[in-house]
């Protein structure tokens, strides 16, 4: 089919999904229709999510305990709890939660459902499970940790000394700890599932909207829901749209077809950048583009083939050719912006330094391996630019592709040897944030499962780091903070890391000027409640 074909079958479809009674009518002015490549959403389960895409539609089915200002992320608002305090030992959060919430089945929302919702993720032990373990929460102390003196109040004890402020943001910025209606769930649980096979393609929450149905790699629907506690959102509907290929976005964009597209390859990005009828949001988010290494396989347990592999990759040129638009040039394991991040090292592509090392480890005329990567840019670029300068040291690299679940599915089951990819929390506005998701590794068996950690997923291990990072997170002297996190990661390049961070994202959305009160959010959690759009006829265009 070519790609004309294509954008015509996926405009019938979407006229058709609509409504629309004329193949030049815009986009309904009551519903928002999103296109984006949903290739990684795999699941609906905040539980067991993982990803940027599904975060952003799971915070618009449910609701947390509290959220983060998009335009200010070291504030904290109110959303189901009211009110909250920390005691004054820094162990204990209680949390105040408002009256007269209901979710979509018309069951109340009462601290015995967020008690719930809290354990499940820790009983599940799934993906988003990772983060509450390195707080110290386990399935054997959860229970007694997480609890409800009555139905409005809801307390939450640290297993171990944390910042408290920290454990605030991730229960604002992950998605993972928003409150599930647990009398429906339990309705739907098989074999002590905690409901996690529904809940796949199927919610249980209080948000703004309601799911209709997800088609997977075809359409998600959700409409408004009546009786929200905020008040009902502006748009009747929202669909998303999976639109794979970024000229089919472009296309759709300039037809009015779509109202917003992520996921645009930059160079269809900067076709539309001088349309009057369209505006383009460029949002710095905390993730990192990478390229990882397995010391699971021989070779990259080697210090000194880690190294080499360090000065095989053109930093420079990757983010110079092939990043404008997706990300900018970072090289350390905290995201910049952050007085506690140390200034880049200035690692480059150095083939002879590269050489002599490998043959310091013993592989004088390099080895064969494999490399994992997306089917989709700028990850399939980044890596072909990789493969090059690998097999000038040497290195023979065989790229795999494929699609989300095959190749991060592969390094959640430490099954891989070099991959291309992107992670990192960074959601939280906070050094350890990211230095959880990039390097802390507590347990570093196979059986540990620690699957939201890259370090775990790379069996990257070093006991002293992890303490140190312990130990920054409960500094209370800010100044002595930033210093740890110094040392941290000068120890973390001594090391010399299974990870190596390239660059760190920018996340393009365009967006009609139709849309009003859309804001995109660094942590991936943008609310869509507010949106609204001004009707057609006054955009001027054919009502």
């Amino acid at each position: 089919m070519t790609l004309t074909q294509r954008c015509g079958a996926w405009l019938i479809t979407l006229l058709v999904l609509t409504g629309s009674a004329s193949i030049q009518a815009k986009t309904p002015d009551d519903q928002l229709i999103v296109g984006m490549n949903m290739n990684n959403l795999l699941t609906l389960d905040p539980a067991a999510m993982t990803g940027n895409e599904v975060v952003g539609i799971v915070v618009n089915l449910y609701d947390g305990l509290v959220e983060l200002n998009p335009q200010q992320l070291t504030e904290v608002r109110p959303a189901l709890a009211e009110r909250w305090s920390v005691s004054p030992d820094n162990r204990t959060l209680t949390f105040h939660l408002r009256d007269n919430v209901r979710f979509h089945s018309g069951n109340p929302l009462t601290s015995a459902d967020a008690v719930w919702s809290m354990r499940r993720v820790l009983h599940l032990n799934l993906a988003q499970a990772s983060v509450w373990k390195s707080y110290g929460f386990s399935r054997d102390n959860v229970d007694q940790m997480v609890t409800a003196p009555d139905d409005r109040t809801l307390v939450i004890t640290l297993p171990k000394p944390n910042d408290p402020q920290l454990v605030i943001y991730s229960l604002a910025a992950l998605g993972s700890m928003v409150v599930l209606d647990r009398k429906t769930v339990q309705q739907h649980e098989v074999d002590g599932d905690w409901g996690n096979r529904w809940l796949t393609t199927h919610e249980a929450g209080s948000g703004p909207f309601r799911l209709d149905v997800w088609q997977a790699k075809d359409v998600l629907r959700m409409s408004r829901a009546t009786d929200y506690w905020r008040g009902e959102a502006k748009m009747s509907r929202v669909v998303f749209r999976h639109l794979q290929e970024s000229q089919t976005l472009r296309l759709m964009m300039q037809k009015g077809d779509l109202d917003i597209a992520s996921n645009m390859a930059i160079p269809d990005v900067r076709a539309l950048r001088h349309d009057p009828d369209l505006t383009l949001d460029a949002v710095r988010k905390g993730t990192i583009y990478y390229l990882a290494m397995s010391m699971k396989d021989p070779h990259f347990d080697n210090i000194k083939v880690r190294e080499a592999v360090r000065y095989l990759v053109d930093y420079q040129g990757i983010n110079k050719s092939l990043m404008t638009g997706y990300g900018e040039l970072h090289q350390r394991p905290i995201q910049a912006g952050m007085p506690a991040t140390l200034p880049d090292p200035g690692y480059r592509l150095d083939v002879p330094r590269a050489r002599a090392l490998l043959a310091e480890a013993g592989y004088p005329d390099g080895f064969d391996t494999t490399l994992r990567v997306l089917a989709d840019q700028p990850f399939l670029n980044i890596a072909i630019a990789i493969q090059s300068t690998l097999l000038q040291g040497g290195i023979r690299a065989k790229i795999i592709t494929g699609t989300g679940n095959q190749i991060y599915g592969a390094m959640r089951d430490r099954q891989f040897s070099l991959l291309v990819g992107r992670g990192g929390s960074g959601v939280e506005p906070h050094p350890h944030s990211s230095l959880r998701a990039l390097v802390y590794n507590p347990n570093n068996a196979d059986n540990a499962r620690l699957t939201n950690f890259q370090g775990w997923r790379t069996g990257f291990y070093d006991a002293q780091l992890n303490r140190m990072i312990d130990q920054a997170l409960v500094e209370r002297d800010k100044n002595r903070q930033q210093q740890a996190y110094y040392a941290i990661q000068q120890r973390y390049d001594q090391l010399v890391p299974a990870l190596m961070p390239i660059s760190q994202m920018l996340d393009s959305v365009v967006v009609s000027n139709r849309v009003q009160a859309y804001q995109p959010h660094p942590s991936a959690t943008t609310f869509l409640r507010d949106v609204w759009k001004t009707p057609e006829a006054l955009a001027g265009g054919t009502p």
